[in-house]
């Protein structure tokens, strides 16, 4: 399993897995409790999640405060364009954002830590969408920062998303309910 931090969002992990394959087809490890532990992400996961979206969906950008979630993401068929961003006001990477191509071809995951923003859009016909939480899904904490907020500058796939209505109307980055910086 090889981690890499994103460039320039280092608290960002992409996660390559080693895969073992013959003519049956493959086997892979999609989380290992002590390699992630190795790799600096020794959160506990406490809730497992799947979504799936149809081609031009965008889902987010979303987040919880009191109870925030770091995930590990991945896509299990299809391809989505995954963006995190940095929205711990004080951070020195604050606004910043990372985006990945995942899919189902290239089997690449994205550790996205507690307090930063998650949202991705689907590229293929259909994308199924794994979502491994360190914190359970808390409808009173649930937030949400517009996906296409001028200040960010995200650069999405599309510019006319099949979105929610709670996507479509989320404030902007400046007016949200946003975590402090606590780190060094």
């Amino acid at each position: 399993m090889n981690f890499t931090p994103a460039p320039g969002l280092p608290d960002i992990v992409i996660i390559e897995p080693t895969l073992f394959e013959d003519q049956r087809g493959f086997f892979t490890e999609m989380y290992h409790q002590e390699k992630f532990a190795q790799a600096g992400i020794g959160e506990h996961f406490v809730q497992d999640n799947l979504s799936r979206s149809k081609k031009g969906t965008l889902r987010g950008l979303h987040y919880q405060v009191a109870r925030p979630q770091g995930k590990i993401v991945w896509v299990l068929s299809g391809e989505v364009y995954d963006v995190a961003v940095d929205i711990r006001r004080g951070s020195p990477t604050f606004g910043k954002w990372v985006a990945t191509i995942l899919s189902d071809a290239n089997r690449k995951g994205v550790y996205v830590p507690p307090n930063f923003a998650h949202g991705f859009c689907v590229l293929s016909e259909e994308a199924d969408f794994y979502y491994k939480c360190t914190d359970f899904y808390s409808p009173p904490h649930e937030r949400c920062i517009r996906w296409n907020d001028p200040d960010l500058a995200i650069e999405w796939p599309t510019k006319d998303p099949l979105l929610s209505e709670k996507d479509a109307t989320a404030p902007l980055l400046k007016d949200a309910d946003l975590p402090s910086y606590f780190g060094s």
